[in-house]
């Protein structure tokens, strides 16, 4: 581990604790946002930077955890723990049932398997009005109250939660990342070949990292969930699946923290333009043909590849 590091991340969960003091709600909503996306993004990077399986279908997961939590809320109880129990479960059922699915191919297949695979959970939550509200989605969905007077429906408790789950899922991340396990998965990106050589069961690792992705995907997807009070089809969709690619990317993929500052990116861009024209679908093909042909190893990436050659001349 890097023990530099350690005052860095420091200053930054300081500077972050201390934003209600400067920043209205509404800006507070956006780091909010940014918080939550930084988990669903890092979620995506177990696959993509550290595993090598590029995904196109990630919404699924963040998309069928949210509409648990509004199902659930709305129609049955809004006891918390409950609740997320069972949302986190969908999400590593789904996961599990596509990543049997999804897995047995590679490159170009596996990104086209599961986009696929979204798509048909897209389908469902759009065509099956009587439960998922079709195009309109579940509007109403509550803030769970976890103890009196700590309520989520309070704008700056909500944002301390959402604060106090990113750093836990961050430093869960971190280690897990960076543990013989991590470290096997890396392997694997490297070449699935030499780790079947050395005993490792190659498909396994890939599962169980298929399935822990899509875990940490279903908690940024409550969490969304609870922020807007609101799930629809759209979070299940291929436009959300391409924009936390996108943020993966720009980050720079197999770096964790990359990610996360490219979730930041994105949001706080998502924010600013969609407030001046409607085109932000297109704002965003631009920035992705950006970062493709000026930064291919993303912000964190082309940073460090600038320091090494920095430092050697």
């Amino acid at each position: 581990m890097n023990w530099l590091r350690i005052p860095v991340v420091i200053g930054l969960l300081i500077i972050l604790s201390l934003l209600p003091l400067v920043l209205s709600h509404y800006f507070l909503g956006i780091v909010t946002q940014m918080m939550i996306y930084a988990i669903f993004a890092m979620s995506l990077d177990i696959l993509m930077g550290y595993t090598g399986l590029t995904s196109l279908g990630h919404a699924a997961y963040f998309g069928v955890a949210g509409y648990t939590v509004g199902l659930l809320s709305l129609k049955v109880t809004q006891q918390f723990g409950f609740v997320v129990a069972l949302g986190l479960g969908a999400a590593i059922v789904t996961s599990a049932i596509f990543g049997m699915m999804a897995l047995r191919a590679h490159g170009a297949y596996f990104l086209m398997i599961t986009l696929s695979l979204a798509q048909v959970l897209w389908g469902v939550a759009f065509k099956w009005v009587s439960l998922t509200g079709g195009h309109d989605g579940l509007p109403g969905i509550p803030r769970p109250i976890l103890w009196i007077p700590f309520s989520l429906r309070n704008t700056t408790h909500f944002y301390f939660f959402i604060l106090m789950i990113y750093a836990i899922v961050t430093a869960i991340l971190y280690l897990f990342v960076h543990s013989r396990f991590g470290l096997a998965l890396r392997g694997i990106s490297e070449s699935e070949t030499r780790m079947e050589t050395l005993g490792y069961s190659v498909w396994l690792y890939k599962y169980i990292a298929f399935i822990v992705s899509g875990l940490f995907a279903g908690l940024a997807g409550m969490l969304f969930t609870y922020y807007n009070g609101f799930v629809s089809p759209v979070d299940l969709s291929i436009v959300l699946s391409a924009k936390v690619l996108l943020m993966v990317i720009l980050g720079g993929a197999g770096t964790l923290f990359g990610p996360a500052l490219g979730a930041g990116v994105i949001v706080l861009l998502e924010n600013l333009v969609s407030a001046r024209t409607g085109r932000w679908i297109l704002i965003l093909g631009v920035i992705y043909v950006t970062v493709a042909m000026f930064a291919p190893h993303g912000i964190i990436g082309t940073l460090k590849a600038r320091l090494r050659r920095s430092m050697t001349t």
